[in-house]
């Protein structure tokens, strides 16, 4: 990772930079990532069976559906939110019109979480990129 400070605006304004749904990784801290991702349409069912995942919408706006115990809900996230997914929770981000967040998630967490529906082709199944 880079010992300089990085522009979250720029990371993200990048030419190189404009799949959805394919994270880049802008810095570590300790054992996570700090991510940055362009978000559109739906990602898909899944679940991280260890770690929570936190969110923060830089732009636009994040609506995440949750399976949860006392049923189905949505939490919509507009720009400047923040909303963790607690570990074990099944979720599917998506946005109505394009949207940029931040994501922390420990080192080598996969996109698409422990368990998960079948991969669209839009999503991409990493553990980020190392933003260039």
């Amino acid at each position: 990772m880079t010992s300089e400070p990085v522009s979250l605006a720029h990371a993200l304004a990048l030419a190189s930079f404009e799949d959805r749904w394919s994270p880049r990784i802008v810095t570590a801290v300790n054992d996570y990532d700090v991510r940055v991702a362009k978000v559109e349409g739906e990602h898909l069912w899944h679940v991280h069976d260890h770690t929570d995942e936190f969110f923060l919408v830089l732009e636009g706006e994040l609506h995440i559906a949750l399976r949860e115990p006392a049923g189905e809900r949505t939490v919509v996230l507009p720009k400047g939110s923040v909303f963790t997914v607690p570990r074990g929770t099944e979720h599917k981000p998506h946005a109505r019109v394009p949207t940029e967040i931040l994501l922390l998630e420990p080192t080598g967490t996969l996109t698409v979480g422990d368990r998960h529906d079948e991969v669209p082709g839009h999503v991409d199944a990493t553990a980020g990129h190392v933003l260039t």
